[in-house]
């Protein structure tokens, strides 16, 4: 079943102030700043036209892999990705159907190559720069090199002042929302162990950022 945000909202504590929608002058501010920074960027309205921009970017063909987001959860992506009603390979079905566990694993550390790429951030700088973090670094690996295409869908409930409050959000917001699903997801807490800083994209047209005027994951 499809997780959402507010399956965990309630058994936490959040930085509620660090999960607020931006104003228009903030969000045009944002969205200047990541294109300087080498980022696509398309800015939807609802978690339905989220999907149908993530499904257009990606061509018939393509390999796709995805990286455990919650916002892809809640437009839709893994459902219609799972669904197979689509034109792709679908990397995240062929390495989870492989039964032995360290064959999963490589082939999991394979699929971040994948023609595209899809997943979520935990912060967005108005500055121009994304903050993630992981636990096994499985999501975020692709997004610096790996992947041909990588393309990063978020509410704008992720929007935040600068890199200083990025930080603050992935600890005060992101975090303690993340370990409740690890915990019943997995049984086991999560951790901020890897993390990155996508400062720019220095590939043009690689790396699409899909801007959703809702709040959307953590």
């Amino acid at each position: 079943m499809s997780q959402q945000k507010s399956d965990y909202a309630d058994d936490v504590t959040i930085d509620e102030t660090l999960d607020d929608l931006p104003s228009d002058a903030e969000l045009d501010v944002t969205v200047e700043n990541l294109e300087a920074n080498g980022f696509e960027v398309r800015v939807v309205e609802t978690a339905d036209d989220a999907l149908d921009a993530v499904t257009s970017l990606i061509p018939d063909g393509a390999s796709v892999m995805d990286g455990h987001s919650t916002t892809l959860e809640e437009i839709g992506f893994m459902d219609h990705l799972m669904s197979g009603d689509h034109p792709w390979e679908n990397l995240h079905a062929e390495v989870f159907e492989i039964d032995d566990d360290d064959d999963r694993f490589a082939a999991r550390r394979r699929a971040q190559t994948a023609d595209y790429f899809v997943g979520g951030i935990n912060a967005i700088a108005r500055t121009g720069e994304l903050v993630a973090a992981d636990r096994s670094g499985s999501r975020i690996g692709a997004y610096p090199f790996a992947a041909g295409n990588v393309v990063i869908v978020s509410g704008v409930n992720k929007i935040v002042a600068d890199l200083d409050a990025a930080f603050d959000r992935l600890e005060a917001v992101a975090y303690p929302l993340e370990n409740e699903r690890a915990k019943d997801a997995y049984g086991v807490e999560s951790a901020i162990a890897k993390q990155l800083v996508f400062r720019q994209e220095l590939t043009e047209g690689r790396t699409t950022v899909v801007l959703v005027r809702e709040q959307l994951g953590y």
